[in-house]
């Protein structure tokens, strides 16, 4: 069964996290195209892109939630290297639901003002930077495991 749960945890991290992270990357590139009306295909790309970081988003609950499942039959529970990762991927939930998604859609709605849709590009990019940062510090965590009798 821990393999099991592993395996959907590990695929569900690498599916749903890795399509947000690369989507909300590329996302304010295509926002600002969109905005200086250089490209009529960036406003069709933004939105999918958000569409991207908003239904990866929901699936990406499935990687905490097998994670638990999988150090529960692990009985690593207590880990700091684990608190620690649940902590981090808090963070970056919380960075993703109130932050990046919001300014996206902020992004996708705007008319007129390029001075503040760059702005909030700029910001936008920004969070995005942190929030795949914590994933990366999420990923080591989860390799290295610091301190585990059963880490390398």
């Amino acid at each position: 069964m821990t393999k099991l749960l592993l395996s959907v945890h590990v695929l569900a991290a690498i599916l749903a996290v890795g399509s947000i992270t690369v989507a909300a990357s590329m996302f304010p590139r295509y926002a600002l195209q969109a905005l200086d009306g250089r490209s009529e295909r960036a406003v069709g790309v933004a939105a999918l892109l958000h569409r991207v970081c908003r239904g990866y988003a929901v699936a990406g609950l499935a990687v905490p939630v097998f994670g638990i499942a999988t150090a529960a039959q692990l009985g690593v529970l207590g880990d700091a290297w684990l608190i620690a990762s649940l902590i981090l991927t808090a963070l970056a939930a919380g960075l993703l639901a109130t932050a990046i998604l919001p300014g996206q859609r902020r992004l996708l709605a705007v008319d007129g003002e390029p001075g503040a849709a760059r702005a909030t590009a700029a910001r936008l990019t920004m969070l995005t930077g942190v929030f795949n940062l914590l994933w990366a510090t999420v990923t080591v965590l989860m390799i290295v495991r610091p301190g585990s009798t059963t880490g390398v």
